[in-house]
């Protein structure tokens, strides 16, 4: 968490969340040393979550692409790098919305223009449906989003069908079943149609949604864990049925903590086994044609596209979201959720219905090493005392002049990734111009 808000480890905001939810990374020798034995090109792609400093990922991994010996055509790097949901459901931001949205377009640019076969951007509602949004939400709230990105990166010369094709989107997919499988599919005709209407699309490929799917936190619980592989398996099933193209599964435990290796083992097998053992993937759209989905699609995409228009005459995404619009919704649909769980009229089996006093089945939880912090830092501190501090520093005024003079940012960070200078050390020098944003006020 402290690397997504470009803090070093050995800051005191940091302090107890070193590798607490993931891996610490401070500089390209973290990258170096998680990716020893493992060359770029062996995976079939590599997806990095953070956002607010997803241009600076991108840098690092081009870099060590370079230090393996590899042409980035050889391997593909994914960056999340939506950071407009960041300041409305998980709050790991850093600078104000209207840089950070510009930052994040850089990476967008960049490969576009220099390695168009990367993903630089994962348009994201799951974290806004995690923190409460409906399923109308979650639509409307990620193509409005999308939105802001395509006109942004257009307005930087660039074609439509230049880049759509490499954009993607990531939704989530809570219990209720047929509303979800509906939701993909109202989804993806809705991209289709943005696109192609509104954008003037052409190739196939720029109207084709491809669509990450990772299956639903909040609808775990601590209570009775080991439902949870139930859980996840009709999530999961939905996806599916619903055409997702690239599915994740929690671990039955992620409730209580970092999975363990067990049940991380058990999450990939449950997609197995979906995948191998029960057919439902060798037909596309198996529910199309059911009147009861069909409507509801059509429902789903009718509500959406309201809540889009007003989202446009409201100044479009990045302004209702510095207006707190998103948030408001999100707070009282979660709230009207939570209601429905206290009165019991939303059965939660093992939380407010079918309880055990007594858990008959325990299950570990992963525990992380207590000294971990102490020795990210003590490596921290030994890359500034060897690396040469003068050409680093270069580096970073490199970076400072570039940002002042509004360019794209991505060479420079590449120069400061290949001279070892920190995410903290960049995300600082970024943070003297655009400032560091806090919900309410910003200020450097």
């Amino acid at each position: 968490l402290p690397t997504q808000l470009g803090i070093e480890s050995d800051h005191e905001w940091a302090d107890g969340e070193v590798g607490k939810a993931g891996v610490a990374v401070n500089s390209l020798k973290d990258l170096e040393e998680i990716f020893d034995g493992i060359p770029l090109n062996q995976p079939r792609q590599i997806f990095t979550t953070a956002n607010a400093i997803g241009p600076i990922m991108l840098a690092l991994f081009i870099v060590l692409g370079e230090k393996q010996g590899l042409n980035p055509r050889e391997y593909t790097i994914v960056l999340q790098n939506d950071v407009l949901k960041e300041f409305v459901a998980r709050g790991a931001y850093i600078f104000p919305p209207t840089p950070s949205l510009r930052f994040s377009i850089d990476a967008v640019e960049y490969c576009t223009r220099y390695h168009p076969h990367f993903k630089p951007i994962v348009i994201c509602g799951s974290h806004m449906r995690q923190g409460g949004a409906t399923a109308i939400q979650e639509i409307a709230f990620t193509l409005s989003n999308a939105r802001s990105y395509i006109d942004e990166t257009v307005s930087r010369g660039l074609e439509v069908d230049d880049f759509a094709p490499s954009m993607e989107c990531q939704l989530s997919v809570p219990m209720e079943l047929f509303e979800e499988i509906a939701k993909y599919r109202a989804f993806r005709r809705m991209w289709a149609r943005l696109l192609k209407d509104r954008y003037n699309a052409r190739k196939p490929e720029s109207m084709k949604c491809f669509i990450r799917v990772y299956t639903t936190g909040y609808t775990m619980t601590a209570q009775q864990p080991i439902n949870n592989v139930v859980r996840v398996t009709i999530e999961a099933l939905a996806a599916i049925l619903g055409g997702a193209q690239s599915l994740s599964t929690n671990a039955m435990d992620e409730v209580l903590s970092i999975p363990s290796q067990e049940a991380a083992h058990v999450a990939l097998m449950t997609q197995h086994i979906l995948a191998h053992e029960t057919g439902i993937g060798n037909t596309a759209d198996p529910l199309g044609g059911s009147y009861y989905i069909e409507t509801l699609t059509n429902e789903l995409e009718k509500r959406a596209l309201i809540l889009m228009d007003q989202i446009e005459q409201k100044g479009g995404a990045q302004k209702v979201i510095e207006e707190g619009f998103y948030q408001k919704l999100i707070r009282e649909s979660a709230g009207e959720f939570q209601q429905e769980i206290e009165k019991g009229e939303r059965i939660i089996v093992g939380l407010n219905r079918f309880r055990e006093e007594k858990e008959k089945i325990k299950i570990g939880r992963f525990k992380v090493e207590e000294a971990l912090q102490e020795k990210v830092i003590d490596k921290l501190h030994r890359l500034k005392a060897k690396r040469d501090n003068k050409e680093t520093q270069r580096c970073l005024d490199l970076l400072h002049q570039e940002a002042r003079r509004g360019k794209n940012l991505v060479p420079a960070l590449v120069e400061c990734a290949r001279a070892y200078a920190t995410i903290g050390e960049m995300c600082q020098v970024l943070g003297k111009i655009w400032g560091i944003y806090q919900e309410g006020a910003t200020w450097i």
